[in-house]
């Protein structure tokens, strides 16, 4: 039976208006507001055709509302299911625009694509511009790049750098509702001025909307901007939805767009119904994207608008929420960084009363820890998981968590868990289970698309034992050793006038002879089938080469995003969809395929290992916490040496191009070209960054309920050092008698 705080009862009592909260980790908002949709649906005040509109930011915290909802309407007698609506932004704009798509100019068979087909399409068009345009890129490359790393720059840095200018520049054109002809016309004109990034991404802009008309598609974007005009130009629509949803509840409203908060302002009217929670120091979803805590700042700030915090949290025991209360306050007070100063903000997070039944963890169970020696990033991983060993037997029934920013660390350590022989749960972009599986059927895919290559023959023969499992790796190995030789493959597949194996001396080696005459016959089998459409291609390559259900589960995933790929792109061939299906094996996410898509809950993982980002992890908790990898690289803070991501080191003077597009769009919408001065953009870019850091790290510590272990690496090059947020939370235990002097406890 929920009891609500005192802070909670004065939101439960809300009967309307504009209202904003501000909730702290651990403070029970999505059950507030959970609470407060049944209360709102029980008090009778909605007609039999309205309903409570709830907002939320991703597709999990929409099951987990709704479940809430109807457990609350359920206590209450109230039958469940009715009369509220439970929406991510996305799912709202496309609600409103398919009531009426001709407003839009839409037909009613529209498309949508979703993030993962749309990161496709623009990497498609990033990659056919830098074709036929390079030069324009290649101006920015560093004149001090040796012939190696020149090579590179140009086959793997550049087109990804491209790709992700081209997916800031469209998502920020779009949240600015540009038509077509004003970019245009801005490409033009940054021609003239010597623009070039600008220029390049104009360009692929208008490859990628030719290339979304001509699926008759939206992406998201379009979408919500789509869905605002639709409000704008029909009074009669928005109307009867406003009718419809007379109360709106928005959660995580810190991560809000101008559009998201413009498409809701509209809905609630003036004077409405207008709930908006949300934590500003959670807000980690800022660079390069259209959310900006500024906007729930701004409306806590207005007129009439009625503030309310939640800043009570049990999450948490009392010496770590100390410890997060730390950090708000020395990043407003002391953080060496002025500018940095405003990354955090009151309120500051209280425990809850001794009498509340969700009560704080007892804090002598309170262990935090540092880890502050210098360690490379593989060796700080090994202590993590020599930890986790010593750990782990004692507390089968506790939860923990592994915690990085960085997604290729996690997998790393992944692969170091399991070697260990530790149970690991991957909240990553993808698994390394599912991208092994994808991984072995990428290959075949490659392997049957150009069976002449060896090389990709020698692929396919590894997929198909799966030697990083297999016990025999050494006669394995030696196959392949044997395969990677043998430059005619016809010869050894399809021995006519010369028998490729027959030719080699391989008496003294029956297990090889026989493990390469069984492949043979299965590499046959399969190039016999290699012209099955190629959905079904794929699910017999699974069907034969997994046993495990995970595996074949992965597989049949896999054939069906290839038979929607085949159908978007009929011109593709067998290459290419080997090279789709290898985008997951490099750690694409299969979407809809995880719990992370319909709610991630650690108690369902008791004794395992939980690897995730700390973006993935925001809303989770987990008993014990590892923070890793908290270097000046990972949090800068504005120090000398520090180093920022957005920084090519292959491009000179390390610019930040994404920064760059973005001020040059900026000035040429003011039309102020002439103003425009290279490296500027980076140098705020910078600050932006580094009050997200700050932002990140405290939600971080905020994950953890009883035991919280702190760590960094000196980074790939080994020049990276302790971030100084760390070394200042060091400072801080120590004085507090938390732990010894320099050393690690």
């Amino acid at each position: 039976m929920f009891e609500p705080r005192p802070s909670q009862k004065e939101i439960l009592a809300y009967t309307g208006g504009y209202m904003g909260i501000s909730a702290v980790p651990g403070s029970g908002k999505t059950h507030t507001l959970s609470a407060l949709t049944a209360g709102i649906i029980g008090s009778g005040v909605l007609l039999e055709d309205q309903e409570v509109l709830v907002v939320t930011l991703v597709n999990s915290a929409v099951t987990n509302f709704s479940r809430r909802v109807e457990l609350f309407l359920k206590d209450t007698g109230t039958l469940p299911g009715f009369q509220y609506r439970v929406r991510t932004l996305h799912g709202l704009a496309n609600d409103i625009v398919r009531e009426r798509p001709a407003l839009c100019g839409l037909s009613s068979e529209f498309t949508i694509l979703d993030e993962q087909e749309t990161g496709r399409v623009i990497r498609q068009s990033a990659a056919a511009w830098l074709q036929t345009h390079a030069t324009e890129m290649e101006k920015y490359l560093s004149p001090t790049l040796s012939a190696g790393s020149l090579s590179k720059a140009r086959q793997q840095d550049l087109p990804k750098l491209v790709q992700e200018m081209a997916t800031a520049f469209i998502r920020t054109v779009k949240d600015r509702r540009l038509t077509d002809e004003q970019v245009a016309e801005i490409g033009q004109q940054a021609r003239l001025v010597g623009m070039d990034a600008l220029v390049v991404c104009t360009g692929i802009y208008a490859d990628y909307e030719r290339a979304l008309n001509y699926r008759n598609a939206l992406d998201f974007d379009d979408l919500i901007r789509n869905a605002l005009a639709a409000l704008h130009s029909d009074q009669s629509l928005l109307e009867r939805l406003r009718h419809r949803w007379p109360y709106i509840l928005e959660d995580e409203a810190q991560d809000s767009s101008l559009l998201q908060q413009e498409i809701l302002r509209l809905l609630a009217g003036e004077p409405g119904n207008w709930v908006r929670v949300g934590d500003p120091n959670q807000a980690i979803y800022a660079t390069f994207t259209t959310a900006n805590p500024a906007y729930l700042r701004g409306f806590m700030q207005m007129e009439g608008v009625i503030a309310r915090d939640l800043p009570e949290s049990g999450r948490s025991t009392a010496s770590i929420i100390e410890l997060a209360n730390h950090l708000v306050t020395w990043t407003r007070e002391m953080h060496p960084n002025l500018e940095a100063r405003e990354a955090l903000e009151i309120p500051l997070i209280h425990p809850v009363p001794a009498e509340d039944a969700s009560s704080n963890p007892d804090d002598s169970r309170t262990i935090i820890r540092l880890l502050d020696k210098k360690l490379s990033p593989d060796e700080e991983l090994e202590r993590i998981v020599d930890s986790l060993t010593t750990w782990l037997p004692q507390n089968q029934q506790r939860t923990v968590a592994v915690l990085s920013s960085l997604n290729e660390h996690l997998e790393n350590l992944a692969e170091k868990l399991r070697a260990r022989k530790i149970p690991v749960v991957e909240l990553l972009r993808s698994t390394s289970s599912s991208r092994l599986a994808a991984r072995r059927i990428s290959a075949w895919l490659s392997f049957l698309a150009d069976p002449r290559n060896s090389q990709k023959m020698v692929a396919a023969f590894l997929a198909w034992r799966n030697v990083e499992e297999d016990s025999s790796q050494a006669v394995v190995r030696a196959c392949a050793t044997l395969l990677r030789k043998c430059l005619k493959t016809e010869e050894y597949l399809f021995p006519q006038i010369v028998n490729w194996l027959e030719q080699q001396p391989l008496a003294s080696q029956p297990e090889m002879e026989l493990l390469l005459l069984d492949f043979r016959t299965y590499a046959v089998k399969m190039l016999k089938v290699s012209d099955l459409p190629v959905d079904e291609l794929t699910i017999s390559l699974a069907s034969t080469l997994f046993t495990e259900p995970a595996d074949l589960a992965v597989g049949f995933k896999l054939a069906g995003i290839l038979r929607t790929s085949a159908q978007l792109y009929p011109a593709w061939r067998l290459p290419d969809m080997s090279l789709e299906a290898a985008s997951f094996a490099e750690g694409r996410k299969f979407s809809g395929f995880s719990e992370d898509d319909t709610g991630f809950d650690p108690g369902q993982h008791r004794g395992k290992v939980v690897l995730a980002t700390i973006h993935k992890a925001k809303g989770l908790e987990w008993d014990r916490v590892y923070l890793s990898s908290l270097n000046n690289y990972d949090y800068p803070s504005g120090a000398e040496g520090d180093m920022y991501k957005g920084e090519k080191y292959f491009l000179r003077n390390q610019l930040n191009l994404q920064a760059e597009v973005l001020h040059q769009l900026q000035l040429a919408l003011d039309g102020r070209e002439d103003e425009y001065f290279e490296g500027l953009a980076g140098m705020e870019d910078r600050k932006q960054y580094i009050r997200e850091r700050l932002r990140v790290l405290y939600v971080g510590i905020t994950r953890a309920r009883e035991e919280l272990l702190l760590s960094w690496n000196s980074g790939k090059r080994g020049t990276s050092n302790e971030a100084v947020a760390l070394t200042e939370l060091k400072d801080h235990l120590v004085q507090r008698d938390m732990i010894p002097g320099g050393s690690t406890r």
